[in-house]
C-alpha cells in the first residue's frame, strides 16, 4: 500500500494551519504533493477534491481565509473562506460571463464600478472595452488585493492601467458616499455565506436604496449569482434573482457549466431599460467594442444561456423568498466571524 494522502480541508483551516508551512518548504516535483490534496465542502454529505501540486501561500485576513493553491488540473486556484473564487485554467469562462453582456447589452458603456473582484479580472474583461472611461473596483479586503496583484501575473495589466480606480472599502459605503453615477454596476462577490463578508449586498434594501440611485438611466446592474445547477439553484440562486426582481423592471438569469467550481453556475442581469439583443448584434458588437478575442462568449451562446432547464425554469418563476438582512440564505460553508 502507497503513502496514505494528505487531506487540506481549506474550510475552517481544521488541518490546513498546521500543514502549510510544511508544504511551503518542499519542491513543486517533490513526491509528497503527489499525495497532498484539497478538500472543498460543498455540503455536508459531498466533497470536492483537488490534487495539488503545491500550497503556494495562505493569510488569514480581517475578513476571511485567503490561500492560492497550485493545482494539477486547474492551475493557480484562489480560494477564499474555503471557497474555490477563480482557477487559473478556467477563470474566462465566469469573468466574461460576468461582465461582457451587461457591457454589450448598454449602447455606450463608459462607466463601471465592479463590488469586489479583487483578484483584478473582472477588471481585466472591462477594460477590454473601447469605449470604457474608468473602472471602479472596490474590494473590501486590502489583503486579498495585494495577494492578487503578487501572484496572479495574468492581472498584472489590470492593475497597473491607468483607466483603473482602485479603491479599498465596504461596496455599500463606496456607492454611498459616491456622488457620481454609473453605467454598469458589477456584483463580483464571494457567495453569500453565514457570517461572511458580504451577504447584506444581496439583500432587497441594498439593490433598492444603495445601488439603484447609482445608476444612470440607462444603467446594467450584473451579480453573480451563486450555484445554478439541477441541484443547487435553490441555495441562492432563484433568491438572488427573485430579490432582484422586486427591484428592476427587466431582470435576466443566465448560467453556465464552470469546470473548477464542479457546477452549473448563475448571473443575474437587470435594467430599468430592456435589455433585448439578438445573437447576431452581440456578435457584431463584439467585434466593434472589444480588443482581443473572447474565449467563451459569443451572441449565440449567450441567447442559449438564458433558457433553462423545466426543473430550473419553475424553481425561478416559483420562488417567494427575497433577501433580507434578517432572512438571507446562505451557502453551505462559514466566514471569518464563525471562527471568532
Amino acid at each position: 500500500m502507497g503513502e496514505a494522502p494528505e487531506v487540506f480541508y481549506i474550510n475552517g483551516f481544521s488541518k490546513f494551519e498546521h500543514e502549510i508551512e510544511t508544504q511551503q518548504n518542499h519542491h513543486v516535483n517533490d513526491q509528497n504533493h503527489d499525495s497532498s490534496w484539497y478538500e472543498e465542502i460543498i455540503d455536508e454529505d459531498l466533497k470536492w477534491s483537488f490534487k495539488l501540486n503545491s500550497v503556494l501561500h495562505k493569510a488569514i485576513s480581517e475578513y476571511q481565509d485567503i490561500a492560492l493553491l497550485d493545482t494539477k488540473r486547474f492551475g493557480k486556484a484562489l480560494v477564499l473562506d474555503g471557497k474555490m473564487q477563480s482557477a487559473e485554467t478556467d477563470e474566462f469562462i465566469y469573468h466574461e460571463c460576468l461582465i461582457h453582456p451587461p457591457l454589450l447589452c448598454h449602447p455606450n458603456p463608459k462607466t463601471v464600478f465592479i463590488m469586489g473582484g479583487g483578484e483584478g479580472s473582472a477588471a481585466r474583461e472591462a477594460l477590454k472595452h473601447r469605449s470604457m472611461v474608468r473602472v471602479v473596483m472596490c474590494d473590501i479586503d486590502k489583503e486579498v488585493v495585494d495577494f492578487c496583484r503578487k501572484y496572479l501575473i495574468a492581472n498584472k495589466e489590470a492593475f497597473s492601467h491607468k483607466k483603473l480606480d482602485l479603491v479599498i472599502n465596504d461596496a455599500k459605503a463606496e456607492l454611498e458616499k459616491r456622488k457620481e453615477k454609473f453605467d454598469i454596476i458589477v456584483g463580483d462577490l464571494a457567495d453569500p455565506l453565514e457570517d461572511g463578508p458580504c451577504y447584506q449586498l444581496y439583500t432587497k434594501s441594498f439593490y433598492e436604496k444603495i445601488l439603484k440611485p447609482k445608476l444612470n438611466d440607462n444603467g446594467i446592474f450584473v451579480t453573480q449569482a451563486g450555484p445554478a445547477g439541477i441541484f443547487t439553484h435553490k441555495e441562492v440562486f432563484t433568491s438572488i434573482y427573485n430579490t432582484v426582481k422586486q427591484v428592476f423592471k427587466y431582470v435576466i438569469a443566465y448560467t453556465t457549466h464552470v469546470p473548477s467550481f464542479a457546477d452549473t453556475w448563475g448571473w443575474v442581469m437587470a435594467s430599468d431599460q430592456p435589455l433585448s439583443i439578438c445573437a447576431d448584434e452581440m456578435d457584431r458588437r463584439i467585434e466593434a467594442r472589444i480588443d482581443g478575442e473572447l474565449l467563451y462568449l459569443n451572441g449565440a451562446w449567450f441567447h442559449s444561456s438564458t433558457t433553462m432547464n423545466k426543473t430550473v425554469y419553475q424553481s425561478l418563476q416559483n420562488e417567494t423568498h427575497v433577501y433580507t438582512e434578517e432572512n438571507a440564505r446562505f451557502i453551505p460553508g462559514h466566514g471569518m466571524a464563525f471562527h471568532l
